[in-house]
């Protein structure tokens, strides 16, 4: 045992600390109908702001102290007086087990401490405090405490996945002490030695026998004080973790025993467990379920930690194992081959195997396969049972794999007759029982693969099952199997008897099994309960065949490797398929830098795209070997030319073009479907000839008939978002005529007409086969399909690539402007203070104040003018004249006024408008002036003003 002194925060600790604090006191008056606050605080010498890097300063009668930051995550930290002094002392992070360093300045030097996570202590926290009992053990405790601290605590934190287990027990003279885990939860009893009757037990609510850390609190007093646990954790906030019971309420000693020395209290304690002799022959009854199998850490025993012995110590412990290394097993994955892993307390495991395998630790043993037929011999297996299986419940089970339709798999008979028998017929699994009907299998076993054939016999009802799927029932008579019953495996001993249910057995059978009992053809290491080998002939250990790669079925060099009654073939590079009769051309780099190439049918392509131009045309025929139905057409074009031949084929009356008439796409097919010729036109609504790309699909809306109608579907129709969509409104026939020697043209009708498509083209394709560009001279390889066209022309090679004019040198872009080519054309996107198609004009073009008479604003590429009132014009620039279409009666004059008019009325005339006659007054109008935006009247009446 070892006792570590613990750092405990002392009473001068305490009251240093509480100097450290200083509060602000408000004190809130009420006054009438004033209510305000008060507040008196003692600034002193912080007004002068001592403190530096973010250090608190708290002043007092005597001066003031900086309270500097003791952890940073974002730079150095500094102490001193006014938090000045730079307190490298936890660079490095010298503090082990991620525990927590802070930096001190003490005595004039630089010094750290650190504060370790639970499970570690020392001043780096370079020791851990936890122990594990792995297996049976315990740890032992003796002290003697001075009899006024008759009470002994204990602090500890468990971790645990085992409902029983003693945690502690503690002697005081005669008083027993035990804390253990009672179906998972904590309890507490107290006893007096072998003479007390029922303990005093009192028990905690909530299980501790999860896995996971808790950390329990135990005092146990003595005759006069009280004991008592307590588990803390959130979870106790709810029901209360804590319970005590008096000691006193054991039973007190008779007069005449022992009592403890005078002065002292004798305290033993053992963790984990109990040693020998204590409890007076408790411990030497004890098994396995009384010691406690997990970890502990951070043990206090009054007060003072205890962690296990190094060696050397004379700590009595037995099987404590320094660390806590008790994780679940499980956790690990140690079950091999998919068995899962179930947990059986604290470090203790056992593997569910799944089938051929086998082993409770890890699953890594696999039942040995039964080879029958190796050379087409007759090979066949006798077990002898020594059990009573009634017909309440029989199950055999196997594992087959074979090649054959039929064969033997098993025969369970006795002394008088043959009452079970399960075949192979057809490839699928036959069974039948005492001469009653057979039952068939739905699927086939005869594919080379392991499969889980089980055949269930309950009562007078026969199942057969293929892995997990029921595949049928018959009824049988009941079977009742007795000791000295016989099973054959593969056949029987006389190959005529074997005759009607096809004969000996080719293939191998792994892992047989009645009900949990093994057939083992060669045993395995694991012990399992298995039935009596008694016979075994020209059985081979393995799933071993016959040699099928005699006569080498590979192909392109592959190599043929042997399987059960079967091959595979392990091919060359750039070779596939079973027989390795699949060539993949495109890993051989057949095609020129410029293109890319394209798997096809039993061969390749090379694809790229070309530019036409100089009335430059491709011409195609078939190779003479299509014999697939051509029903369709793909291609992609480029061009700003609104007039222009894309592709044209003609054999006799029959004709194919598709062209751009007024950047329109129209289809013009005349084709046979039967006898007579059908003629089709189709034109899209959609303009091609802007520079961009667009693709073609044209097919029959049904090839399976003779004519049918044709559809166009432009940039992958209304699906892929804006597309165009065209049906033909007759119907026509298949392209089958461009298989016959029609001559086929891109880019224009043909050499004599003169080709006239200016732009680029993408892959072509006719019926799924694509028109080269590339003459077979150009390619390393020949291309090895059968069904192609091939060009006929002899003429240069097309310029690869898609190449327009060089519109973009030199930049025809001003003021630094950038030039994107459009394909024959090009946009310029200028900067933010140009505009115009060549970056030409000043975008802001109100800066030369064009408006006379109001105010500019920028309008696109040009201004608006808002004009002032009385003004009018693009400009501003014309006065607006008011009286333009006046309302003024006849005989009157209008005044032209700013922004309205003015009538002035003849005599005998009034009203704004001058249309109201007047009384017969001698009235005078002179007038006085008359001013632009003022107008002035003076009226006399008898010569007097008005």
């Amino acid at each position: 045992m070892q006792w570590k002194n613990v750092s405990i925060q002392s009473s001068a600790d305490r009251d240093k600390a509480k100097t450290m604090l200083r509060f602000n006191v408000c004190v809130w008056t009420v006054w009438l109908l004033y209510a305000g606050a008060v507040c008196e605080e003692d600034t002193g010498a912080c007004e002068l702001r001592p403190c530096h890097n973010s250090g608190v300063c708290q002043s007092h009668q005597d001066g003031y102290r900086c309270l500097c930051p003791r952890q940073s995550t974002d730079g150095p930290l500094y102490g001193g007086p006014n938090c000045t002094d730079a307190l490298p002392g936890c660079d490095g992070n010298p503090c082990k087990n991620d525990g927590v360093c802070s930096p001190l300045f003490q005595d004039n030097q630089q010094a750290y401490t650190c504060s370790c996570r639970a499970g570690f202590t020392g001043s780096r926290c370079q020791t851990s405090t936890a122990f594990s009992f792995e297996t049976s053990g315990y740890m032992h405790i003796e002290t003697r405490l001075p009899s006024p601290e008759k009470t002994l605590n204990v602090t500890l934190s468990f971790r645990t996945d085992r409902p029983f287990g003693t945690l502690l027990q503690s002697r005081a003279d005669d008083l027993l002490f035990t804390v253990e885990l009672v179906q998972g939860r904590l309890r507490l009893s107290t006893r007096r030695g072998q003479r007390s009757g029922e303990p005093v037990v009192s028990e905690l609510p909530l299980s501790a026998a999860d896995g996971k850390w808790h950390t329990m609190e135990a005092w146990l007093g003595s005759e006069e004080d009280r004991s008592g646990l307590r588990l803390v954790q959130p979870a106790c906030d709810e029901v209360g973790c804590a319970r005590e019971s008096a000691a006193t309420r054991a039973p007190q000693p008779e007069q005449g025993d022992d009592l403890p020395e005078p002065g002292l209290v004798h305290r033993s304690l053992f963790l984990g467990g109990v040693g020998q002799g204590f409890g007076e022959g408790e411990a030497e009854s004890a098994d396995l379920a009384a010691y406690f199998l997990g970890c502990f850490r951070d043990v206090f025993v009054a007060s003072r930690l205890v962690v296990p012995a190094t060696p050397g110590d004379s700590l009595a412990q037995v099987n404590v194992t320094a660390g806590c290394g008790g994780q679940d097993e499980c956790e690990d994955s140690p079950c091999q081959r998919r068995g899962q892993c179930v947990s059986r307390g604290w470090r203790r495991h056992i593997c569910q195997c799944y089938r051929p395998y086998e082993g409770t630790v890890d699953c890594a043993e696999e039942y040995i396969t039964a080879g029958f037929g190796d050379g087409d011999t007759a090979s066949y297996a006798v077990f002898s049972l020594d059990d009573t299986l009634d017909s309440g419940s029989i199950a055999i089970s196997m594992f087959v794999r074979t090649r054959t339709l039929s064969g033997l798999l098993l025969v369970m008979a006795n002394s008088t007759s043959q009452y079970l028998h399960l075949w192979l017929d057809g490839g699928h699994v036959k069974v039948q029982a005492i001469s009653s009907e057979s039952l068939v299998g739905h699927r086939a076993v005869s594919d080379g693969h392991f499969h889980l054939v089980t055949v269930q016999l309950e009562g007078n009802l026969a199942t057969l099952f293929h892995s997990a799927q029921r595949q049928g029932s018959i009824r049988v008579r009941p079977v009742a199997v007795q000791p000295g019953d016989m099973v054959y495996v593969g056949g029987l001993a006389d190959q005529r008897d074997s005759g009607p249910f096809g004969g000996h057995l080719k293939g191998c059978v792994q892992d047989l099994r009645i009900n949990r009992k093994r057939l083992q053809f060669f045993p395995i290491a694991t012990p399992v309960a298995s039935y009596q080998l008694e016979k075994l002939v020209d059985v081979t250990m393995g799933c071993s065949s016959d040699d099928v790669c005699t006569d080498n079925p590979c192909l392109n060099g592959g190599a043929c490797y042997s399987m059960r009654d079967d091959f595979i073939c392990i091919c060359q590079p750039h070779t596939g398929g079973r027989l390795c009769e699949e060539v993949r051309w495109c890993e051989l780099s057949p095609c020129p830098w410029t293109a890319a190439c394209q798997p096809v049918a039993n061969g390749f392509e090379c694809v790229t795209n070309v530019t036409l131009r100089n009335d430059r045309t491709l011409s195609y025929r078939d190779n003479g070997k299509i014999s697939r139905g051509l029903n369709t057409v793909l291609l992609s074009v480029r061009t700003r030319q609104t007039d222009a031949t894309l592709l044209h084929a003609k054999r006799g009356s029959e004709f194919l073009t598709v062209s751009l008439q007024r950047s329109h796409l129209v289809l013009e097919l005349q084709a046979s479907g039967g006898q007579a010729s059908h003629n089709v036109t189709i034109q899209s609504r959609t303009r091609l000839s802007d520079g961009h790309w667009h693709t073609v699909e044209l097919s029959m809306e049904d090839p399976a008939q003779q004519i049918s109608r044709w559809i166009a579907v432009l940039d992958g129709g209304k699906e892929r978002g804006g597309g165009e969509h065209v049906m033909s409104e007759a119907p026509s026939g298949n392209l089958d005529f461009l298989r016959e020697g029609a001559d086929i043209f891109l880019g224009g009708l043909g050499p004599e007409a003169g080709g006239n498509l200016a732009g680029c083209l993408g892959p072509v394709q006719i019926g799924g086969l694509l028109l080269p560009y590339y003459e077979d001279t150009e390619l390393s390889l020949p291309r090895p399909q059968d069904e192609r066209f091939i060009m006929t022309h002899g003429g240069p090679s097309p310029q690869y690539g898609c190449w327009g004019a060089s519109v973009c040198e030199p930049n025809p872009c001003l003021n630094q402007g950038a030039c994107e080519d459009l394909f024959d054309t090009y946009l310029c996107t200028c900067p933010s203070d140009w505009t115009g198609p060549q970056c030409q004009n000043n975008a802001d073009t109100c800066a030369v104040q064009p408006c006379v008479h109001g105010n500019c604003s920028v309008s696109g590429q040009g201004h608006v003018c808002s004009c002032e009132a009385g003004y009018t014009g693009a400009r501003c620039e014309e006065d607006t004249d008011t009286c333009e279409d006046n309302g003024c009666g006849l005989g009157s004059t209008c005044l032209r006024g700013l922004v309205n008019y003015t009538c002035l009325c003849p005599r005998n005339m009034t009203g704004p408008l001058c249309n109201e006659k007047l009384p017969e007054v001698p009235w005078h109008i002179s007038m006085i002036s008359v001013s632009r935006g003022q107008m002035e009247l003076q009226l006399f009446q008898r010569g007097e003003l008005l």
